[in-house]
């Protein structure tokens, strides 16, 4: 008997290692036969590994298929397996199979969100490395979960999307947290619903369920708990008792105290969170209960926070041009994800457009318009993007940068400027992907730095 690993991805990639070192027979089917998958199969072959390329067809002798993220459920490899009565599990539901069974293996603090998800894990990683911890930010983001539960960790940060969500069953985390929940990826799960009954899997184990209780979403997918383990919340107000909150500049916890009744800790300021806008308050605030839970001092949150790097392309300053600040979200992929970042601002240049996934842009273009002075567009959907503007915007002044060439983002940039005053700030917060044009969100963002810094030399 085979167990089957779809995709030779780095999820794939990992998946395989791991089985094989658990002495399974593993083939890999991969359907893309170029230079970097060939690489990959030849170092998996040393480990006796077989990988397989062309149209996936399920082997005879079947016992177990593991799937990569990106592969949609109704792919016909995973039908043929489910319809032949095989199990389908991610990479993540097998990491969780591959613990160490004598107690030693490292709890799981688990957290999911439309948006945000990366910031917080990485914050959470570094509160609690603040605290002495051996701590490792796994899943979604940096290594594998496949590896990471092989490692010599305290305690594991997993970021879980809801592709890896659809696939797991049976994970316990010691808590899991829901940051929000937005329409996206809407093409791969069929609807907002299933893709919120994907993000809910995260609560089903979890020995403290952690919502945000400015969410509807995330609240609801908590309200099943409510008589089940501990439920703990937080929001940008005033914290009640059982929630981490804001007050006045200071982050407070009224859940893992004593008596949430009658006190709360201080756990930082705002001044602590970088880069300052409210949703990355709610990131933090999330990364501290996880960590709370996890029985972290209140000063190690704090240092955590203040030492916390954000990644690039998250809400990053590239320049001020003119009295103009430039500002890279790339990372926006999404319209809640742009919202939040626009929320940030009073007076903006819009850069948006891309691919967006089935996504509505009405919502956001109709909250967002009162913080326009003007719009540039770009990409496979901008018209999209045009068209909502012309419905709730109708003052603000447009402009679309057709082409797909790499001297597109310079245009962009140029037609911002254009449409800026002083005192407003140009924002790339697209909304949507962006490999309609560039070769990731990275690649967009560094394309806009590159126009500015040209901009501003001239």
């Amino acid at each position: 008997m085979s167990v089957v690993v779809a995709g030779l991805g780095v999820s794939g990639t990992a998946a395989a290692r791991g089985l094989a070192g658990s002495g399974e027979r593993v083939i890999v089917l991969e359907s893309i036969d170029g230079e970097r998958q060939r690489a990959a199969a030849a170092e998996l072959a040393a480990s006796g590994i077989e990988v397989r390329f062309g149209e996936p067809v399920l082997p005879e002798g079947t016992s177990l298929v593991i799937t990569s993220p990106g592969w949609r459920p109704d792919h016909p490899l995973l039908v043929a397996a489910a319809e032949a009565g095989i199990a389908v599990i991610g990479e993540v539901e097998l990491a969780w199979h591959l613990r160490a069974s004598d107690g030693s293996a490292a709890p799981w603090l688990t957290l999911t969100g439309t948006n945000g998800k990366t910031t917080a894990v990485r914050m959470l990683t570094s509160i609690l490395s603040e605290a002495g911890h051996r701590a490792l930010a796994a899943g979604n983001v940096g290594l594998p979960i496949v590896d990471a539960v092989r490692g010599p960790y305290d305690v594991l940060a997993v970021e879980l999307s809801s592709f890896q969500l659809h696939w797991s069953s049976s994970l316990e985390p010691m808590a899991a947290a829901v940051l929000n929940v937005a329409p996206d990826h809407i093409d791969w799960h069929g609807s907002l619903e299933e893709y919120a009954a994907a993000k809910a899997r995260i609560f089903e184990n979890a020995g403290i369920v952690i919502y945000n209780a400015d969410d509807e979403w995330s609240a609801r997918l908590a309200e099943p708990y409510e008589q089940g383990p501990r439920r703990v919340s937080f929001t940008l107000g005033v914290p009640r008792p059982g929630q981490l909150g804001v007050v006045e500049d200071l982050l407070v916890d009224r859940a893992f105290v004593a008596d949430p009744v009658n006190e709360g800790e201080e756990l930082a300021s705002l001044a602590d969170v970088r880069p300052f806008a409210p949703h990355n308050v709610a990131n933090a605030l999330a990364a501290a209960a996880l960590a709370r839970a996890y029985g972290v001092p209140a000063e190690a949150v704090r240092r955590g926070l203040a030492a916390f790097v954000p990644d690039p392309h998250r809400i990053a300053h590239v320049a001020r041009v003119g009295d103009v600040d430039y500002v890279d979200d790339s990372k926006a992929t999404n319209p809640h994800a742009a919202a939040a970042s626009l929320a940030a601002y009073p007076s903006i240049v819009w850069i948006a457009g891309g691919q967006l996934k089935g996504a509505d842009v009405d919502d956001l273009v109709r909250r967002a318009a009162p913080r326009l002075k003007g719009a540039v567009l770009l990409g496979a959907d901008r018209e999209r993007i045009r068209e909502a503007l012309a419905r709730h915007a109708v003052d603000v002044p447009v402009v679309e940068v057709p082409g797909q060439d790499t001297g597109v983002m310079d245009r962009v940039v140029t037609e911002a400027a254009r449409l800026a005053s002083p005192g407003d700030t140009v924002l790339l917060a697209p909304a949507g992907a962006s490999l309609d044009m560039f070769a990731s969100y990275g690649a967009r963002g560094e394309a806009f730095a590159r126009a500015v810094r040209r901009l501003a030399e001239g």
